[in-house]
């Protein structure tokens, strides 16, 4: 059985060769997957494409593309319903799984954020996100840099340059990985006031939503990351889980080691039961709120530079990303 990952991007497939009237190639798909917040390259269509075929879902049309079968248009009626609700929380979790960097070693794959920049601006936006890492407004100073000739599986656009910023998920996986039941609850816009995060101006649940909570404070331009930066007052965003609260002297041994990795940006661990930053938390748990890594980005967008950012994007080997 093919694993919950490749299914709901067969699944995506076929709903975009379906809308077509005519049939659809594999560089058409990879572009429609990559709006639709897919980082997906057109090599991996073709595989996912071939999948499709031999289940006779879709038919191809020698060069010109694939149209979609009555087999397939009944299978995506039927197929991963529960998919159009809480998606965000489950491609979340299945990165969680993927991303299994090992404090110990230095090795293993972290989550990323893709954001694609224009080759024309990219001097420009990383001077930005520079600025932004080197005065703690995300979680790593690192970054993994991707042309659009990579081996890796993500799609970077013509003209463009991928940058991979670490995501704060990241976070969640190394808790997961170290035995800490965990679970991201909320993506939010922090107040800060004297260069201090003072609390959550507003909270937006992972659960059950289709669309990232962070992208949608970033399509809100809700931030003033700069501002932040250079008055100590202005908007951050942030998002916060929750873990046991039994675990909590083990999430903090596990964060404290991050930080020897350049993996930091936790704001604080809160108290058993008790609202983090105004963030309610679930009886018997603590929230643990922590920036995002999407803050350097978003300070790029806040300077007139338009970017194409999918948070919680990838998993990516994190001994190959580096300081710009």
């Amino acid at each position: 059985m093919t694993d919950p990952n490749v299914e709901r991007k067969l699944v995506e497939i076929m709903r975009i060769i379906n809308e077509s009237d005519k049939p659809v190639g594999a560089r058409l798909i990879a572009d429609e997957l990559h709006n639709r917040g897919y980082a997906i390259g057109e090599r991996a269509v073709r595989y996912h494409l071939r999948i499709l075929d031999e289940r006779g879902f879709t038919k191809k049309h020698g060069y010109i593309g694939r149209t979609i079968t009555e087999r397939g248009k009944k299978e995506l009626n039927d197929a991963l319903i529960s998919d159009r609700f809480g998606f965000v929380i489950t491609k979340i979790e299945e990165l969680m799984y993927r991303a299994n960097y090992n404090l110990e070693t230095g090795k293993g794959n972290v989550i990323v954020n893709i954001t694609n920049i224009d080759k024309n601006d990219y001097d420009n936006a990383t001077d930005i996100i520079r600025y932004a890492m080197e005065h703690g407004a995300t979680i790593s100073p690192r970054v993994g840099i991707i042309e659009e000739d990579t081996d890796l599986d993500i799609y970077v656009p013509d003209g463009k340059v991928a940058l991979a910023t670490v995501c704060s998920i990241t976070f969640d996986g190394l808790l997961l990985n170290n035995g800490v039941p965990v679970v991201p609850i909320y993506g939010g816009l922090m107040q800060m006031e004297d260069y201090s995060p003072t609390g959550f101006l507003d909270l937006i649940s992972y659960s059950g939503t289709s669309i990232d909570p962070i992208k949608i404070f970033l399509r809100r331009k809700a931030t003033s990351i700069l501002e932040a930066i250079d008055t100590g007052n202005g908007k951050m965003l942030a998002n916060v889980r929750q873990i046991p609260a039994s675990a909590a002297q083990r999430a903090t041994e596990i964060m404290e080691m991050a930080k020897k990795e350049d993996i930091t940006g936790h704001i604080t661990v809160g108290d058993p039961g008790e609202d983090v930053l105004y963030a309610p938390i679930e009886r018997g748990k603590i929230g643990i709120p922590v920036m995002v890594g999407i803050n350097s980005v978003a300070a790029v967008e806040e300077a007139g530079i338009n970017v194409d950012t999918h948070p919680v994007s990838a998993v990516m080997e994190y001994s190959k990303m580096k300081k710009l």
